[in-house]
């Protein structure tokens, strides 16, 4: 095993590989950029070393940097944690050739999962089912492509991850706009603006298969995970197991998520995407190459901490279990606290975190990348913290996260907690009954409006504010008959005054 690992990222997922870490009695090295200066990621890691300048492309996505900072730290291997070069294969690679380990699969595997088209054709020759599609070099022979699949198609980048670049077409006419979009986000994502096509699945669910490789042809899985509830192509709650999967099809969709695991020879922990057809039919999305941020869910569920699995296939090449000692018990679910306005399109938010308060219980995790005090910039992903909650049954985890959001405080930042409180509460979550599409659909309008009226509570603070400001001011002055003056308007008289944010 390593002595030091480096962890090249930022934030809850450094912190949380550092855990892993210190729990094995590793040493952390964390990198950060002057945004990050004093973040919770470097006081918590053994060492830590500057990158440079907050924007990320001088620091965190500076594979050089990173590198050096490892070779100046005496780490042995890199741990990516997901996004910025995570699922980059020129790092890894760059990783190897330094003479370090890059935890995490090889830079060919990186490459062949990370262009869509080639994950497409290993999945369908390992015998995975695919969703019909097509590829094209220009846009007449993508109309022809798209008329012989069928509408609704969808475009999508070739490379790239996150829903950048993917666009539903219901009609010819909308084709043409929705390639060049497509292109045009792709190559300012990705630097690549090749596309195709994908038959578009109509309300679809969203379910994938953590698996782990040796690197040497063997592969086992450790169960699914539920991740339709979205907006926008971005997960909001994820959980394990899904609701909507059976005994036989969750065999069968680990069947096709390992077999793929195989033919690629595939190295440490990964994931594979299906999505899940009204009919009960299957079919494969992607493979992410990488740690996912709803990893805990998992974790919760088998016991199997991920990222030590990783760093001991990486350190030894082997894996630590078979899939006979792997069982799922329980029910897990995640949700995903970021600095955000659901007011305002879910707008980004930055600031000082006056007030922090998360949650706590015998059955509640809580993965954090910020404290009390700490500042949100601009400059990254504004996820704050992952709240996770475990129960014997669906009903039981459900009832525990619903009550750890309500007990999290978060002032100082707008965020996302009242969304995600209306959004367990709701009837089709409780339920099960969503889709990938159905917050967009069904859900984000209700809340929209309920997100922009006076909230009662603050009605009341208003209101008890005035009073205690009455008093301090003396009794209210009488009326001309000797009876005490109507009181005056309580959002008059405050003027300006505005509730630092709640939740």
């Amino acid at each position: 095993m390593f002595k030091k690992v480096l962890i090249a990222n930022r934030g809850e997922i450094a912190c949380r590989v550092a855990s892993t870490l210190h729990e094995l009695g590793l040493r952390s090295v964390a990198v950060y950029s002057e945004a990050d200066r004093g973040a919770l990621h470097t006081r918590i890691a053994d060492e830590a070393f500057a990158l440079g300048p907050a924007e990320p492309r001088a620091s965190y996505l500076d594979g050089g940097k990173l590198i050096e900072a490892a070779r100046k730290s005496g780490a042995q291997a890199v741990h990516p944690g997901y996004g910025f070069l995570a699922e980059n294969a020129d790092f890894a690679a760059a990783v190897e050739a330094a003479g370090l380990t890059f935890i995490g699969p090889t830079a060919d595997q990186i490459r062949a999962m990370g262009d869509k088209r080639a994950a497409r054709a290993l999945a369908a020759k390992a015998g995975v089912p695919v969703v019909p599609g097509a590829e094209a070099a220009d846009l007449a022979a993508l109309t022809r492509a798209a008329a012989k699949i069928g509408y609704p198609v969808m475009v999508k980048a070739a490379l790239g991850g996150g829903g950048k670049g993917m666009r539903a077409v219901h009609d010819a006419g909308e084709l043409a706009e929705a390639v060049e979009s497509a292109q045009r986000v792709a190559t300012a994502a990705f630097g690549d603006g090749t596309v195709y096509l994908e038959k578009c699945l109509e309300r679809p669910r969203h379910v994938e298969v953590q698996v782990l490789g040796d690197g040497r042809g063997d592969a086992i899985h450790l169960f699914e995970r539920e991740c339709s509830l979205q907006r926008r192509h971005q997960k909001v709650i994820e959980e394990s197991p899904s609701p909507a999967v059976d005994e036989a099809l969750r065999a069968r969709m680990a069947a096709a998520a390992v077999a793929l695991g195989r033919a690629v020879r595939y190295h440490g922990a990964g994931t594979v995407e299906f999505l899940l057809d009204r009919d009960g039919s299957f079919h494969f999305l992607e493979m992410n190459t990488r740690l996912q941020v709803e990893h805990p869910v998992t974790e919760l569920v088998t016991g199997v901490d991920l990222v030590r699995q990783q760093l001991v296939v990486a350190a030894e090449g082997a894996l630590p279990f078979t899939q006979d000692q792997v069982r799922a018990r329980g029910h897990a679910i995640e949700a995903r606290v970021y600095a955000e306005d659901p007011a305002r399109e879910f707008l980004p938010q930055s600031g000082e975190l006056a007030r922090l308060r998360w949650p706590h219980g015998a059955f509640v995790r809580v993965d954090r990348g910020v404290e009390e005090g700490d500042r949100v910039t601009v400059h990254y992903d504004p996820l704050l913290a992952k709240i996770i909650a475990y129960g014997p049954d669906r009903a039981t985890a459900l009832q525990r996260l619903t009550g750890a959001l309500d007990e999290a405080r978060v002032h100082g930042v707008v965020t996302n907690l009242p969304f995600l409180r209306a959004l367990l509460r709701d009837g089709a979550v409780r339920q099960g009954a969503f889709d990938t599409e159905w917050i967009g659909r069904e859900f984000l309008a209700g809340f929209t409006a309920l997100a922009t009226a006076p909230a009662p509570e603050l009605a009341v603070a208003a209101v008890a504010l005035a009073e205690m400001l009455g008093l301090a001011q003396g009794a209210a002055p009488a009326s001309g008959n000797g009876a005490p003056a109507s009181a005056p308007d309580p959002f008059v008289t405050l003027g300006h005054w505005r509730h630092p944010g709640l939740g």
